[in-house]
């Protein structure tokens, strides 16, 4: 992984590091929807600040860096969890990881199952890793895969960087709140019902306290 990273001068420029720039950026699609909320904000943007004050742990954190599509690498094959947002931040003299996952009406991925379905030993590994990684004895088949692999690297910086905390947080402009019931599913295996625009704590996974979050954000953002 390269340690330099350019900044930002506007939303466009996260184009370039997307896996599939022509098919990804487009008006309407999370990729752009995304950039441009967080771009214009210059640190959180409000409905995120309002989110993270939901949380007594989160309350307050500020936003030192954001890396636009950071990729953390995991065991059992080449392909990286690729974070649409990192962010570094920052509460009370404590580091806090957040992987933000940009939606807007595409799924979380395929299904656990679905993922399977072409069975390698390195899928078996990865599998492995993330249970243990998030601290999981069991993942149903019908858990989104993503929601598995983004969750623990946000897990994985958190230790990288010596964070006290992790959170994966979803920021969807669906105004019809689509696959917000995946989510759901995924929060439950942490034993939390999961409400829109709010923090919960997970668990403590080693030394770093997992979060987990979901933002409404704005309609005008589908337009740029």
């Amino acid at each position: 992984m390269k340690r330099i990273y350019i900044p930002a001068n506007g939303a466009d420029d996260w184009a370039q590091f997307l896996a599939e720039p022509v098919k990804h950026w487009r008006t309407g699609y999370s990729a752009r929807s995304l950039a441009h909320c967080w771009q214009e904000a210059e640190g959180f943007p409000p409905e995120v600040s309002e989110v993270l004050n939901t949380s007594e742990a989160l309350r307050g954190t500020s936003m030192l860096l954001g890396i636009p599509e950071h990729q953390v690498a995991l065991p059992g094959g080449s392909t990286k969890s690729q974070n649409d947002v990192w962010v570094l931040g920052k509460r009370d003299g404590e580091l806090v990881s957040i992987a933000v996952e940009g939606k807007v009406a595409e799924p979380f991925d395929r299904t656990v199952a679905e993922w399977l379905e072409r069975e390698t030993p390195g899928k078996h590994v990865r599998l492995q890793f993330l249970g243990k990684t998030l601290g999981l004895s069991e993942m149903p088949s019908t858990i989104r895969y993503q929601l598995l692999h983004r969750t623990a690297s946000a897990i994985l910086e958190a230790e990288r960087f010596n964070a006290a905390h992790a959170l994966m947080l979803v920021h969807s402009f669906s105004q019809t709140h689509d696959w917000f019931e995946d989510y759901q599913a995924f929060a439950a295996l942490f034993g939390i019902e999961a409400e829109l625009n709010r923090v919960h704590r997970a668990k403590r996974v080693g030394k770093v306290t997992l979060h987990l979050g979901w933002v409404c954000g704005s309609a005008e953002y589908l337009g740029r």
